[in-house]
């Protein structure tokens, strides 16, 4: 009798992915995100938007005459509307499957919850990248500028992406939190309340860098050295602030487990921290000193160049800007007369930084003979405002002297400075508080503003319509006169061959 004996079949070798083939799902799921969310019409329409205000905008920033370290924070605004833009259609995209009621299907997937979820971040991290190309583009494009001084700040510039960042890491987190759809637009709902109502309150204090802009409310422009933001550590407390909403969204995606999401996560936490601490302290006390020697002694950072009879002194990063000083201040002394075309000027640059980029002040005239100030900003309004107190000077010798006039010395103080402009009507009305070019009117210019009255703007509007070459021999010919202490309007109407004027000549 013989026993047969049969051998069990040997349990088959168990098969197993190598996290490769897992990591690739997640990639190839990303690029399907990343489509779907830059395809998504708030995202195409605030893209569409930010990209044309920007191109709009850029055109005629800064009159042309950009200062870099000013340009670079005017990158910051645009990126918010994309970003909530950004954190409505990912959240979206996170509770797509539940709205079609698709969980149990994408469950057998190699694509764990938590992978899907990193899929999502990743799709957020390529609209931040396309955002930072757009912030590049334009700061490029103000760099490019002739007019353009100054340095930009990278760190600056980083706040636009990680703000879109932030935002769609938000929008992924809240997903994870809270199923219901209206949880998105609520949340935008008091981001946007949040801003609009709560800026003011914070004033200038630490807690306004908790958002992911903070804009400046002055029209000064400072030194790249004597800013004082920290830009640097706001920088660092958005990406830690977007890491950390990241990495949160993992672990609550079922990645608790893994020792690669908590190390982000406790990573995160500290580069928040320490960007908040880093951007809550005061100004440095070496910039504290630097803006005082700047505002005080401005002489002793000054590189100056002689050219013809006036010496240009500025601050470093605005030598490129001496020629375009030198054009105006010849265009001035081109139309003067007696012995104003040679006289001895010195244009110093000037700035009242003691109190940041927060204050707006006016600068306090110049006692000594021949100077006169140039601000930090140039282009637009800066031009005639810079001609006439170059004006003031030859006429009346200073411009402390300058600051007291009201007789009929303004009238010709203001034909110099705007005869020679491609449209002096339009800028008369540029310079004058009111914008008229009729009646009296407070004029702006480099330091204290001036007065007119009617009768001296009056007759300034008879010799800017008179041709250039006639009131500029009228005016050289009786410049002995024109340019006396005290001499009446009438007076100045007489020897300019005008009519007397009719309007009131009282200095109010």
């Amino acid at each position: 009798m013989t026993t047969a004996t049969t051998t069990a079949p040997a349990a088959p070798a168990p098969v197993t992915s190598p996290p490769a083939a897992s990591w690739a799902a997640v990639a190839a799921l990303a690029r399907f995100e990343t489509r779907r969310l830059l395809t998504r019409v708030p995202v195409l329409v605030a893209l569409a938007v930010y990209v044309a205000w920007t191109v709009w905008r850029t055109r005629v920033s800064f009159d042309g005459f950009p200062e870099l370290q000013d340009a670079d924070r005017a990158t910051q605004g645009g990126p918010l509307l994309v970003g909530l833009a950004v954190l409505l259609s990912a959240n979206q995209a996170v509770l797509r499957s539940r709205r079609h009621d698709t969980d149990r299907h994408l469950s057998v997937l190699v694509v764990p919850r938590w992978g899907r979820t990193v899929a999502h971040l990743l799709s957020v991290g390529a609209a931040a990248l396309l955002v930072a190309v757009c912030v590049g583009g334009q700061f490029t494009w103000e760099a490019l500028k002739p007019g353009a001084v100054g340095h930009g700040s990278p760190a600056e510039l980083l706040v636009g992406p990680l703000s879109v960042l932030l935002l769609g890491g938000f929008g992924v987190l809240l997903a994870r939190l809270v199923t219901a759809p209206f949880a998105a637009p609520l949340l935008i709902a008091v981001l946007l309340f949040l801003a609009t109502f709560l800026t003011g309150f914070t004033g200038d204090g630490w807690a306004r860098w908790l958002m992911p802009s903070v804009g400046t409310y002055s029209s000064v422009t400072l030194p790249s050295d004597l800013i004082g933001r920290p830009a640097a550590w706001h920088a660092l407390y958005l990406g830690g602030f977007a890491l950390t909403l990241m990495a949160a969204a993992v672990l609550l995606s079922g990645g608790a487990r893994l020792r690669a999401a908590q190390a982000t996560v406790a990573a995160a936490v500290a580069l928040t921290l320490v960007g908040v601490v880093g951007q809550s302290r005061d100004v440095p006390e070496d910039i504290t000193e630097a803006r005082v020697r700047a505002s005080v002694t401005p002489e002793q950072l000054h590189t100056c160049v002689e050219r013809d009879a006036t010496t240009y002194c500025a601050f470093p990063e605005w030598a490129p800007r001496t020629d375009d000083w030198a054009r105006a201040v010849d265009d001035v002394r081109a139309l003067a007369g007696g012995d104003a075309q040679d006289r001895p000027l010195a244009v110093r640059q000037r700035v009242e930084a003691r109190y940041g980029l927060d204050t707006d002040t006016i600068l306090a005239p110049l006692t000594r003979p021949g100077e006169v100030t140039v601000g930090t900003t140039w282009g637009g309004n800066r031009v005639p405002e810079f001609t006439i107190a170059v004006a003031g000077v030859l006429v009346t010798g200073s411009e402390a002297s300058m600051g007291e006039l009201c007789d009929g010395r303004m009238v010709t103080v203001m034909w110099l400075a705007l005869a020679a402009r491609p449209d002096p009507v339009a800028d008369l009305r540029r310079v004058r508080i009111d914008d008229s070019d009729t009646g009296s009117a407070i004029v702006v210019q480099q330091t204290e503003p001036l007065r007119m009255t009617s009768a001296h703007t009056e007759l300034l509007r008879e010799l800017l319509e008179m041709p250039r070459e006639k009131a500029a021999a009228k005016v050289k010919a009786g410049w002995a006169e024109l340019t006396a202490p005290k001499v009446t309007t009438d007076r100045v109407a007489r020897v300019l061959g005008l009519e007397k004027p009719e309007g009131e000549n009282e200095c109010r």
